[in-house]
This record gives structure tokens, C-alpha cells and sequence, in this order.
């Protein structure tokens, strides 16, 4: 069982930064890949960002070159450093993590609640 709690989310202007942060508890070391996704209003969740154990980044077009996903040494808070922010980056993030499959899979079987960013212009 892992649980993951996000926070950080924040209402911003156009163009500041923001870091979001996912700290994860009970069986970590079961983790094969943790990721972010983000859902606008009236929108499908989409996936942004993934790490694996190893340290392999993807992410999706949209904030590639802009937005950053790392981790702790501990492995148990993850990160994501959203810089250059733009009004359609509002959305509800959404942490997650997979103890089943590595990154390539796209699935995950734990799910945070949820930080809200919302960007203004």
C-alpha cells in the first residue's frame, strides 16, 4: 500500500514558477514509476511527466522544457518544478505512483487528492 499526498498548488500570475510536491508513504520501495498528471476544467486527465527508479524523465509536449520532475534521494517525496507558467496550465495536479509496471506501461495504481494550480494572465 502506498498513499501520496500532493501540495504546493497556488494561484500565479502568467510566467512565475511554482513547485509541486508529492510525498509518499508505507511500501515506497515497492514503487516502479511515479508520475504527474494534471485535469482542467471540462478536460480529460492527461499525463505530463514520469520517472522511473532509474532516473529516466519523460514528459509530455506541452511542458517539455518548462516543467521538471525529480526526487528526494529518499525517494519518497517527488517534485515537479513548473517554470514559464501560461493560463492553460490550470488544472488539478494529481500524483501518482506504480508498483505493477515500469513507466512505459502509462498505468498507475496509486492516486493523490489533488493540488489545484490555476494561472492567471
Amino acid at each position: 500500500q502506498v498513499n501520496l499526498v500532493e501540495s504546493g498548488g497556488a494561484s500565479v500570475q502568467r510566467g512565475q514558477p511554482l513547485r509541486l510536491s508529492c510525498v509518499a508513504s508505507g511500501d515506497i520501495a515497492s514503487i516502479r514509476c511515479m508520475g504527474w498528471f494534471r485535469q482542467g476544467a471540462g478536460k480529460e486527465r492527461e499525463a505530463i511527466a514520469s520517472i522511473d527508479t532509474q532516473g529516466i524523465r519523460n514528459y509530455e509536449d506541452s511542458v517539455r522544457g518548462r516543467f521538471v520532475i525529480s526526487q528526494n534521494n529518499a525517494k519518497n517525496t517527488l517534485y515537479l518544478q513548473a517554470n514559464y507558467l501560461r493560463p492553460d496550465d490550470t488544472a488539478m495536479y494529481y500524483c501518482a505512483a506504480d508498483t505493477l509496471n515500469d513507466c512505459f506501461s502509462g498505468e498507475y495504481n496509486y492516486w493523490g487528492q489533488g493540488t489545484q494550480v490555476t494561472v492567471s494572465s
